[in-house]
């Protein structure tokens, strides 16, 4: 059957829906995620397409080519915005090294690529230079070390039954392929694992319903194996028994344990054996068309064929859109000849498939897989959750939760880190 997404990768904009109001708590199901973990950023907006690339030697071309340019086409290719210009001046991203000079006396070496979830489930590259990137997100570089979850809301499609919210190590851009972008949320507030981004007086009232071992990976956890869609928001029911607490905290580990893909010392996702997808026939230099075989569990890229792909990770949907073949398209796009319409720097990009990317997507499809197979788990738990009381609005005020104060939706002050300004200049923040 020929794979066709059910909604196009859309756009980078910066409108989302606003967050509900401090201790909204109107949903009767369960308080909202934005209660639960109000501190929020919007995804990044990188304003020009070549600064990600699925590999970095296209990128590392691309940056040579621009700045080996001179004039007209260099502003060409630069490809500037109301955001950024050559001559923009700008700080330089938290934690990284690079330039802070105009970029139009840029003619140093391409900074090292860094490895960023484009999107859910989709590892690619970027070129970390604050000087390309209209909308970076500082708050978040701030924040991102080893230490470091975040949970991507996921923008909200009516009876798509993929996940709310999913988990990574890796910076996320929160960018959404139905083009709902959602938001990050990261669960520490300040770097080295300090400060949980929950609302204040959450563990303590958690704790005294469901033990001492509550903790802000605990809460996270709970949130991957119970978070729900709703109009309002994404709801993240609390249950009255402990019992029901640890359960969806186990599953949940497990979900987090999966979508780590091998970082913090997780085991990287793996099928067992006679499940596991193997290289049938080596995709070729032209990955398309891309089709699937439901019958013969089979994935066909051109020439190229996987298998055993199960049903579940083929159809593993994010926002109404196939996670497996989006993640296809876009390297064959990565991978495809330039056409006449492409002149700028989005034209540089592989010759062919590479064979790094068969080995993500075989890591890929076993992790789809894994996740859906837990699904039915996750639905028993929301169908326990709703026959069963909870935790509602009025006992998380009575605890204090409730209003959440505007300060913790506001990201914490760094008091100790030096950041280069623009043009060399440094300041404390």
């Amino acid at each position: 059957m020929p794979g066709k997404a059910a909604g196009a990768a859309g756009g980078e904009g910066d409108t989302v829906a606003a967050p509900a109001a401090a201790g909204s708590g109107t949903d009767p199901s369960g308080p909202l995620l934005d209660d639960l973990m109000p501190w929020s950023v919007r995804p990044l907006r990188t304003g020009r397409a070549w600064v990600t690339s699925p590999d970095t030697a296209s990128l590392r071309a691309r940056w040579e080519r621009l700045v080996r340019a001179d004039g007209e086409e260099r502003e060409r290719l630069f490809a500037p915005t109301r955001a950024r210009t050559q001559h923009s001046a700008v700080a330089a991203l938290p934690g990284r090294p690079g330039a802070t000079g105009r970029f139009a006396r840029e003619s140093g070496p391409c900074p090292e690529p860094v490895r960023v979830l484009h999107g859910p489930f989709d590892e690619q590259w970027l070129l970390p230079d604050h000087r390309l990137i209209d909308v970076a997100r500082p708050e978040l570089w701030r924040v991102a070390d080893a230490g470091q979850l975040f949970l991507v809301e996921h923008g909200r499609v009516p009876h798509d039954p993929g996940p709310p919210v999913s988990v990574t190590t890796l910076l996320p851009d929160g960018h959404s392929p139905a083009g709902r972008p959602g938001r990050v949320r990261p669960l520490h507030r300040r770097p080295g694992g300090l400060e949980p981004n929950l609302a204040p007086g959450l563990l303590s009232a958690l704790r005294a319903r469901y033990g001492d071992g509550v903790s802000a990976d605990a809460v996270a956890a709970w949130i991957l194996a119970a978070a729900r869609p709703s109009p309002a928001g994404c709801v993240v029911p609390l249950p009255a028994d402990a019992a029901r607490w640890a359960e969806g905290v186990g599953l949940g580990r497990e979900l987090l344990r999966l979508q780590l893909r091998g970082a913090r010392g997780a085991e990287r996702p793996r099928l067992p054996g006679g499940q596991r997808p193997y290289v049938r026939a080596a995709v070729g230099p032209d990955p398309t068309p891309l089709v699937y075989d439901a019958g013969e569990r089979v994935l066909h890229l051109g020439a190229g064929r996987i298998a055993p792909v199960p049903a579940g990770a083929w159809e593993f949907r994010v926002s109404g859109v196939r996670v497996l073949e989006l993640w296809c398209e876009r390297r064959a796009a990565a991978c495809g000849a330039a056409g006449a319409g492409d002149a700028g720097l989005d034209a540089v990009r592989a010759r062919g498939w590479l064979q790094e990317w068969t080995s993500e997507l075989l890591e890929l499809i076993s992790l789809l897989a894994l996740l859906a197979e837990l699904r039915p788990r996750q639905e028993a738990l929301a169908g326990a959750l709703a026959a069963e009381p909870g935790i509602g609005a009025d006992e998380l005020r009575a605890a204090g939760v409730l209003p959440v104060p505007e300060a913790a939706r506001r990201p914490a002050s760094v008091l100790d880190h030096r950041e280069e300004g623009p043009d060399g200049q440094f300041a404390l923040l």
